[in-house]
């Protein structure tokens, strides 16, 4: 807040009013403290100089104890101020007090001056020495300010006889003075507030029109060409926004001009799919659309300072770095795991000189990901077809071409019989996959309890645990919620886990099946000991036809879609699927499913 002029102007303004106040009002007080208690001062001494007046003719012994009693008389006769105590003291072995103007002299009388609370014995013994003494002082045990005055009596040859010692209550003057404060004080108040107005509109008288420049300015700085700024006097201030307004003028007429051919240029780069950069002759980055620095990893800065940028950087095999003016071609790179098809071309400056190359990226990974998967799907559909078709010609050609025993014939047909069965099973899975990508399986919804459809299907697989061995350790929750899904396709893709799990675990290990609800999700649980799948297989899982292990996989008799359709399953049931897997440690499978997938 204070970093404005504005609030500079009125904080200066109020504390010189503060300053000024404060010091007038010490001064004023204190000289008012000091008179008040200089008046009281002097009204004591001229007491005690009328009452050693009446008292003078008791006094004027030498043994004032004798004439105690016509002291402590002309005492009462005087009658001292209601705020002032007189004490007289006679010093015969120990300073005494004799007589008193107090309502309770009678049992003051005769006590030492210098042990009593209401006597300064530090003033009392002053005065003995022949020195008047005087001093402000808090009363012992009483919530009062006195002033204390001790005056001494001579005798003719010069020496104290007595000391008058009077207290005064200040109590009065303390008050008139604390209000006296309060009347400064508030008045300090009021010129404080009065100054921090008129110092807001003085001011603001200044400051607004240098805000209404920083404003516009601020405005301009946004883009913002069309601001003007009021002139309201013929001063500096005047001159300078009037200065103001004649560079808005010519700064937008110029620019003008340059938007518009820029924004033609800027908007058909930003907007384009493809990236473009542009580099000049010293191989200096000049410019890069949004998805050329995401694509490069540069930022705008990198563009502002120049960068410089190494082509080969870009991994282009056929450009001619030597020969940057007659470059010209497209060819296909890989670039942080994308692939792009790049095209370059030299431009020209203003004079028709080569002024640099402008390299376009077409982000063609997509494509190229399908093309190869195309071809893998093609290769692993003929190599998975090329097994059993050889098979069964081989074993066929061999029973047409030989009489064979009745035995060996019914060998051969079982051999058949068991790959015709396996090219069944691999056309059923790629029909299924087939419906699941192009949404054409009709799922037949129904409310199941997942407690007891695992419990079935355990019990189905009973016999292949017991073949391998493997121990089983289930731990079904049993009351989830019951689930609305296709039973089939939620008991395959179950089945497939655990079978996974059956498949690649060894003779003597151990499977844990577990299911819990967990808020509004079921979870299945399968947890193996046996080989685990490679890290850098885990990504690919769950692709089609793709095994960690080909050979053994086709031993154990996996199509390798069987992941796939799993997945397909789930994900088309809004749920998900969950691999964790170390090599050689096991496998962890989770199925995540919706309670509610209607």
């Amino acid at each position: 807040m204070f970093s404005s002029i504005k609030w500079k102007f009125i904080l200066v303004y109020f504390l010189l009013v503060f300053i000024a106040m404060a010091i007038v009002g010490v001064f004023i007080v204190g000289r008012l403290e000091e008179q008040q208690i200089k008046t009281v001062t002097n009204n004591m001494e001229q007491h005690i100089k009328t009452v050693m007046e009446v008292a003078s003719t008791h006094i004027s012994g030498e043994n004032w104890v004798e004439n105690s009693e016509e002291i402590q008389k002309a005492i009462n006769d005087y009658n001292v101020g209601g705020d002032e105590t007189l004490y007289v003291i006679f010093n015969e072995d120990i300073p005494t007090i004799i007589a008193s103007s107090s309502n309770q002299y009678e049992t003051i009388l005769g006590q030492n001056a210098l042990n009593f609370n209401s006597i300064d014995p530090i003033l009392v013994l002053k005065a003995f020495e022949g020195e008047k003494a005087s001093k402000t002082l808090d009363e012992i045990n009483e919530d009062t300010t006195n002033r204390h005055l001790a005056y001494p009596v001579f005798s003719s040859l010069g020496k104290v006889k007595g000391v008058f010692y009077m207290t005064s209550d200040l109590r009065d003057i303390y008050a008139t003075v604390n209000e006296s404060k309060v009347i400064l004080t508030n008045a300090t108040l009021l010129a404080l507030v009065i100054t921090v107005f008129l110092g807001f509109f003085i001011a603001s008288s200044i400051t607004e029109p240098i805000s209404d420049v920083t404003k516009k300015a601020e405005e301009m700085s946004l883009g913002d060409f069309n601001q003007f700024v009021e002139v309201k006097s013929n001063d500096e201030i005047g001159q300078l926004a009037s200065m103001f307004n004649h560079l808005t003028l010519k700064l937008k007429d110029t620019i003008q001009d340059m938007d518009l051919e820029r924004s033609k240029l800027d908007t058909i780069f930003s907007y384009m799919a493809e990236g473009v950069i542009a580099i000049d002759k010293n191989g200096n980055l000049i410019h890069a659309n949004p998805i050329a620095m995401e694509i490069l990893n540069f930022s705008e800065e990198d563009i502002n300072t120049n960068i410089p940028l190494d082509l080969k950087k870009i991994n282009l095999k056929k450009i001619n770095y030597d020969e940057i003016d007659t470059l010209e071609g497209d060819e296909i790179a890989e670039i942080n795991a994308e692939v792009y098809k790049i095209k370059y071309a030299p431009f020209k400056n203003e004079r028709a000189d080569i002024g640099g190359i402008i390299i376009v990226f077409q982000d063609i990974t997509d494509e190229h990901k399908l093309d190869i998967m195309r071809k893998e799907f093609v290769a692993n559909v003929s190599h998975e077809l090329k097994t059993p078709i050889t098979t069964i010609k081989s074993y066929a050609e061999t029973l047409l071409e030989r009489d064979l025993d009745k035995d060996t014939s019914q060998k051969f047909l079982t051999v058949i019989d068991s790959e015709c069965d396996r090219m069944a099973r691999l056309v059923k899975d790629l029909l299924q996959l087939s419906n699941l990508d192009y949404r054409k399986t009709n799922w037949k919804k129904t409310e199941i309890s997942l407690s007891t459809t695992l419990k079935d299907i355990i019990g189905k697989l009973e016999l292949l645990f017991k073949e391998k061995n493997q121990e089983v350790v289930s731990n079904i929750q049993e009351d989830m919620e019951n689930i609305v899904v296709d039973k089939d396709g939620i008991e395959q893709v179950i089945l497939n886990i655990i079978s996974n799990a059956i498949k690649y675990t060894e003779i003597n290990g151990k499977i844990e099946i577990q299911a819990y609800q967990n808020e509004d999700k079921l979870i299945i649980k399968v947890s193996d000991n046996g080989i685990g799948i490679p890290y850098e297989d885990q990504n690919r899982i769950f692709e089609r036809f793709y095994r960690v292990e080909k050979g053994r996989s086709r031993e154990l008799g996996g199509t390798g879609l069987g992941l796939a359709i799993a997945k397909e399953i789930v994900e088309a049931h809004e749920g998900n699927i969950i691999l964790k897997s170390e090599a050689g440690e096991g496998t962890i499978v989770e199925l995540l499913l919706p309670c509610n997938t209607m």
